[in-house]
């Protein structure tokens, strides 16, 4: 789902909002829950989950074209973990594939 899918939806199911007002809120909404998470703060939706920020520590990592090594600088990431309620609705509607699907195998000519 995209950001225009779930402005769509949100103004389909509550008529009384304009495309323009359901836009605006959704638009505030997720800016808010950025700039918490710009600040450090931790943000919890009960039933839905929470989002907070992982430190990255610095590392050496390798240039994959010459193999050199590189300093990686300490990076700090957003971090979902999805709630209880969340997990187990996903668990319940998520179709569970019979096989994995095979490949053709590769023919050389």
């Amino acid at each position: 789902m995209t950001r225009s899918d779930l402005v769509a939806q949100l103004a389909e199911r509550f008529s009384q909002l304009t495309h323009r007002d359901t836009e605006f809120a959704v638009k505030t909404i997720l800016d808010a829950m950025s700039d918490a998470l710009a600040r450090g703060h931790r943000i919890e939706i009960r039933g839905f989950g929470s989002f907070s920020i992982n430190r990255r520590p610095p590392r050496v990592g390798r240039n994959p074209r010459s193999g050199e090594q590189v300093v990686i600088p300490e990076k700090l990431v957003p971090h979902f973990k999805p709630g209880k309620a969340l997990r187990e609705s996903v668990d319940l509607q998520v179709p569970v594939e019979d096989a994995p699907v095979e490949k053709a195998p590769a023919t050389g000519t």
